[in-house]
């Protein structure tokens, strides 16, 4: 029998379970709005709404953070829903992890707006930064689940187009392979409380066009050629249906020399930060986050 975690995930598996599952996208939409924001944003968080290359975003800053060095952020939510409001205390904790300013996007959503609409919206975003006089070297790129692919995505973007890289990548159970096809899909079913194979095939089937194959690097980046990727932090929960999304990227990195590093967390879920309210392994994510970003920021 797997042994009770003692910090705290299993107030967030009861949050989680608390509700049937919702059905429709506006009901999923108005849940994720719901869980990630069970615990209130802390008190001390600046918050500013900017039109960011026309996409919706909003900067946030803890006192201190030093406004020359930005963390773009992209939430997660299978490219069908999240937003600013689903991922705000993740977002802002992970700004002061690393003592710099967050930029979070409202990128548009599949269905309505499948691919490319969130890359078209996150190049828009990285385009308005350097135009508000942020080098890319003075830019990380961190995201969750879908905002973990958009990352790679917008990286990939800019590499093709002969611009500047981030200065790092941070991916928190990124969503990697849209063909649904790890090992971890099947294994870790029982015990993930979010992602299952049906909802993921729907959200494929959601965000990508007719077409476009579901294992196409453009929207499953485990397949994509990943010369020059940046100094990459991954972080996963043990217990996730995506843990092979993490595990099989970070080998696919490594192969193409990358400075790639993995962190398992033991017993946690898919996308756990969100909850570091209430979740001492989620603190020490975002922390070690912080000292990533802190490395190779200019």
């Amino acid at each position: 029998m797997r042994a009770t975690d003692e910090n705290g995930i299993d107030v967030v598996r009861q949050l989680l379970g608390a509700k049937p599952r919702p059905v429709g996208w506006a009901e999923r939409r108005a849940r994720i709005v719901e869980v990630g924001g069970a615990w209130p944003v802390a008190a001390d968080i600046a918050f500013e709404t900017v039109d960011a290359g026309g996409v919706p975003a909003e900067w946030s800053r803890a006192p201190g953070a030093d406004t020359s060095r930005v963390l773009l952020f992209l939430h997660g939510g299978g490219y069908c829903s999240g937003s600013l409001a689903s991922h705000r205390t993740m977002a802002t904790e992970a700004g002061r992890a690393a003592g710099i300013s967050t930029l979070s996007l409202e990128y548009r959503l599949a269905p309505e707006h499948p691919y490319p609409a969130a890359l078209d919206d996150a190049r828009a975003a990285w385009t308005w930064l350097e135009r508000q006089g942020f080098a890319a070297d003075r830019i990380v790129v961190g995201g969750d689940s879908a905002g973990g692919n958009l990352g790679l995505a917008l990286w990939r973007d800019l590499r093709d187009a002969g611009r500047p890289a981030p200065a790092a990548l941070w991916l928190v159970s990124p969503w990697t392979d849209l063909t649904v096809s790890g090992a971890s899909i099947d294994d870790n079913d029982a015990i993930d409380p979010l992602l299952h194979r049906a909802y993921l095939e729907e959200l494929a089937t959601a965000f990508v066009p007719e077409g476009i194959p579901h294992d196409d690097p453009r929207v499953s980046p485990l397949f994509a050629d990943l010369t020059g990727l940046p100094p990459t932090l991954v972080q996963v929960g043990a217990d996730e249906t995506l843990l092979d999304d993490s595990v099989r990227l970070v080998r696919a990195a490594a192969l193409a020399e990358a400075d790639v590093r993995l962190h398992v967390f033991p017993h946690m879920i898919h996308a756990f930060p969100l909850w570091n309210a209430v979740l001492p392994a989620a603190r020490a994510a975002l922390g070690e986050f912080g000292m990533f970003a802190r490395t190779y920021l200019a």
